[in-house]
Formats: structure tokens, C-alpha cells, sequence
């Protein structure tokens, strides 16, 4: 075999892994960035400023954002179920030292800070949790798109075949689910009149650097022979083209339909695509089609996968909106996102059961058809590490209450109470001086997922993966994630956006 149909083997054929290893992984972001949140605290506290220093705090965010979850999703998977504990019981440890420093200077009693944490006002402008959702979503991917072709890097996490739940499974319909959260759908306000179409017309205009994309990838992929898994979306198709027709089309639908009642579309749209998958020879066609895949054939049957799975992932996004659109809603205590949090627990209750009657009554989880059971596990678990981020942020708010003044970037900010007086006026300015890793990949997020996947297909030209060693991979996959990272950092420092669309 050449090296490029054994890297093509490599990721072939392959059945995913369970829920509750993906859910075990999804707690992990949270808990670095709360860990993170806490040691800036504590810094605070003991320096009476925050962290201001650039290289320190890249390299804080690196080693704490970043580089647990390389180890996680490679030499350290074996032990996937313990590593949460680990991150927990050191985030108790600061949490402690934070708390006991405070004790020791006589400050107010437990009970008041958990009354004032309840009638705390925060920002209703902001809802730092999106941010990180979507910025923790192109990480996770960039991670995995070269971390895959390692050795290192368990099979069960890597794209399932036809059926099955691997992590990168779940990155595919978490870009469309974080995509949707921002869409203008979302944004516009509520009350502003706007031309009906106006913002398919906005999307129109967006998303031709996602075509853009696509096309180039496919010229480079096709020229120097690149190696490829041809059944994920077919054999001209990459998910760039996938994410801006999707986007398009549910311009089109939100423009007809009223956008509160996005959900509904989405269910339709869903439970008709699985009753078409079931009850004619759509599925067979998708997964089996001519034998060869020969383009010559129809270009319908060549990237089948990639145009007839287009179905569930506008699903999925439509039904994405109406998350976006429930967050908006106007909260300005804690207490309210303590409901909001209940409610949220609800919905994945509802999810999560409606998963297990559509794997018993229809069929698994399948990426390749984007079917009934794929729309909800995504849908479940992306609202599963959105809740997760919620939590974090409003840990972060209360431990922010025990120290006067410290700030976390891209954490929820306590504003003015109802006297009108400002209580916290220091952190918005701390917050203003911090550097974050976050903001800076946010502000890029498109060029940051373009340079990984320029990088990884650098690395796999010049470096043959499958027979890498544990400690050269680690090696080769921290300097790819910090690289991109540190380009990031540089142009947020410069205040440098490379977006002019």
C-alpha cells in the first residue's frame, strides 16, 4: 500500500465510542477554564493587580486551555474518567486557599455573598459562555484534525464509518450548532424593523469565504494526491461547502417562517428526512450508491453523503437559532440564570430520552446520514458543554464576589446594582487590561481554523504519523496548537481582525 492509502485505512472503518466517554470529554473544557479563572483570582489577590504580563499569560492560557486536552484526546485517554476529577479537585484546592485568604481578613459573612451572588446584576449584553462554546468548538477541532493521524490518537474517537459516536462525529454538528448561535437571525434585535430577507441577503454576501475555502481545498486536496476519507462527504465535497449551504437555506426558511417558531421547522424538517431514509431506498442510496463511486455517474451520486446530509445538519441548525434566541432573552440577575440553568436541564432530559426512543424505534447515531438520532445526540451534547460553560461562569462570578475588584476575561462582568451605585468599577478596567487566549482566537476564529488545517496537511507532507512516537507526537502536536495560538495572540495585540466580509 502507498502511504497515502495506509494514512487512508488509518481512519477508515471505524465505529466511534460511547456516550458517556464524549460527555467525560466534554466536561473538560469547562473545568480548565475554571481552573484558569481561579488561579487569576488568587493572583489577584495576593499581587492586588491582575496578570498583565503578554508572555505569561499566553503561556498561562496554553497550559491550562489547551495543552490538557492534548494529552487527554492521547496518552492520557486511558484514563479519560479520572482526569475530570483531577481538574476538580484542583480547582477545590484554590477555591480554598481563596477562601480562606478572605476569612482571615475579616470580610462579610458566607451567607451575605450567597444572597448578594443571587441578586447579583450581570451584563446582559454578553453571554461570555457563546464565545468560549465556539472558540472551545474550533480548538477541539483543530486538535483533532492532525492529533487523528497519530497513532496516539484512540480510533474510537475518529469520524464513525456509517454508524457510531466518535468525538469527531460531534465536532462536524458542533460548528453548525455554535455557527447558529451568532447567526443574524440571533443577533437582530427584537423590535427593529427590518426587510424580511434581509438577512438571507447578509448571508448571501458571508458566506462566500466559506466557498471560497471549500473550492481551495478541494484544488489542493485533488493536486498533490492528498489523502482523503471519501465516504464523509463524497468526492468533491468538504464541510465548507456543507456549513455556507446551510447557512443559506436557513436564511431562506427563517425569512419565510417566523424565526420563534425555528424549533418547529427543525423537527419537521428532521422526522420527514428520517421517515424518507426509512421508508424508501434513500438509505441504501447513501451508503451504498453505484459501486466505484465513479463521478462520471452524476455528481449527486459521487458526494451523496455530503448533499443528501444537508438535510440534518439544517436541521440542526435551525433548531441551534432557537437556542441562540432563548439565551437573548432578557436576564439580569443571577437568579434568573439559575432558572434559565433549570430549564436548560429540562431540555437535555427531554433530548437525551428522545435519543434513546430514536435508536430503539429507527436507527444509531450516523455523521454519514446526518439521520433523526445524529440531529438530537448533537443537539444534546452541545447544549450538555453550553450548560457546563454557563456553570463555570457563574462560579467564576461568585468567587469573583469574595475578592473586591479581581477579573477573569471572557467571564460574565457584575454590573451596576439597582442604587445606581458602581460596586465592581475596577473589574471592567482589570478586565480591559488582561490578555486572553479566548478573545484572540474569537476574533480570528475563520483564519485560526484555516491555519490548522493548512499545518496539519504541512505536517502529514513532511512527517509520516502513523509510526510517530508518543513523545514526538506530543511534541509535534503542542508546537502546531501553540503556533497557531500565538498568531492569534500577536494579531489581537495589534487589534488586527482579518475579516473583511
Amino acid at each position: 500500500m502507498s502511504q497515502k492509502q495506509l494514512k487512508e485505512a488509518f481512519i477508515s472503518n471505524l465505529n466511534g465510542t460511547s456516550l458517556l466517554e464524549i460527555s467525560t470529554g466534554l466536561s473538560l473544557p469547562p473545568l480548565c477554564l475554571l481552573c484558569r479563572g481561579l488561579l487569576l483570582i488568587l493572583y489577584y489577590l495576593h499581587h492586588g493587580k491582575p496578570l498583565s504580563s503578554r508572555k505569561y499569560s499566553l503561556l498561562l492560557d496554553f497550559l491550562l486551555l489547551v495543552s490538557p486536552l492534548l494529552f487527554s484526546c492521547t496518552v492520557l485517554s486511558p484514563i479519560l474518567f479520572f482526569i475530570p476529577f483531577i481538574l476538580a479537585a484542583s480547582c477545590a484546592g484554590i477555591f480554598s486557599k481563596i477562601y480562606s485568604r478572605r476569612k482571615r481578613e475579616g470580610r462579610a459573612p458566607f451567607g451575605q455573598i450567597v444572597e448578594e451572588f443571587q441578586q447579583a446584576r450581570l451584563d446582559p449584553q454578553c453571554i461570555p459562555a457563546i464565545t468560549v462554546f465556539r472558540v472551545y468548538v474550533n480548538v477541539l477541532t483543530s486538535i483533532s484534525i492532525l492529533a487523528v493521524d497519530f497513532p496516539q490518537y484512540p480510533r474510537r474517537y475518529a469520524k464513525a464509518e456509517t454508524y457510531g459516536t466518535g468525538v469527531m462525529d460531534l465536532g462536524v454538528g458542533a460548528f453548525i450548532f455554535g455557527n447558529a448561535l451568532v447567526c443574524p437571525e440571533v443577533r437582530q434585535q427584537p423590535h427593529t424593523a427590518q426587510p424580511k430577507f434581509s438577512s438571507l441577503g447578509r448571508q448571501v454576501f458571508s458566506v462566500w469565504p466559506l466557498i471560497s475555502l471549500g473550492v481551495g481545498r478541494l484544488l489542493s486536496v485533488k493536486s498533490i494526491e492528498y489523502h482523503e476519507h471519501t465516504s464523509e462527504y463524497g468526492v468533491h465535497w468538504n464541510f465548507f461547502f456543507t456549513l455556507a449551504l446551510v447557512r443559506l437555506a436557513a436564511s431562506l426558511l427563517l425569512a419565510i417562517f417566523p424565526k420563534h417558531k425555528a424549533w418547529m421547522v427543525a423537527a419537521a424538517l428532521a422526522v420527514l428526512y428520517q421517515l424518507l431514509l426509512s421508508t424508501t431506498s434513500l438509505k441504501t442510496f447513501i451508503l451504498h450508491g453505484s459501486d466505484g463511486r465513479d463521478s462520471r455517474l452524476g455528481f449527486l451520486d459521487a458526494n451523496r453523503e455530503g448533499l443528501l446530509s444537508l438535510f440534518g445538519y439544517l436541521a440542526i441548525y435551525l433548531a441551534s437559532v432557537q437556542v441562540g434566541l432563548w439565551l437573548l432573552q432578557p436576564r439580569s440577575s443571577v437568579r434568573s440564570w439559575l432558572g434559565a440553568l433549570r430549564g436548560l436541564a429540562l431540555a437535555l432530559v427531554a433530548l437525551w430520552l428522545l435519543l434513546q426512543l430514536c435508536q430503539a424505534c429507527t436507527e444509531p447515531v450516523s455523521r454519514r446520514m446526518a439521520n433523526l438520532s445524529f440531529c438530537t445526540w448533537v443537539l444534546a451534547h452541545c447544549l450538555l458543554l453550553l450548560g457546563f460553560f454557563l456553570l463555570t461562569d457563574l462560579a467564576l462570578v461568585f468567587t469573583k464576589l469574595l475578592v473586591k475588584g479581581a477579573g477573569v476575561p471572557c467571564c460574565w462582568e457584575v454590573v451596576q446594582p439597582p442604587d445606581g451605585r458602581e460596586k465592581h468599577g475596577g473589574e471592567a478596567r482589570h478586565r480591559l487590561s488582561q490578555p486572553c487566549l479566548i478573545s484572540a482566537i474569537n476574533k480570528n476564529q475563520l483564519l485560526f481554523f484555516l491555519l490548522a488545517n493548512v499545518m496539519t496537511g504541512a505536517v502529514n507532507i513532511l512527517i509520516d504519523t502513523i509510526h510517530s512516537r508518543a513523545a514526538f507526537t506530543l511534541c509535534i502536536l503542542h508546537l502546531y496548537m501553540f503556533l497557531n495560538c500565538l498568531i492569534m495572540y500577536i494579531l489581537h495585540g495589534r487589534n488586527i481582525v482579518l475579516k473583511f466580509w
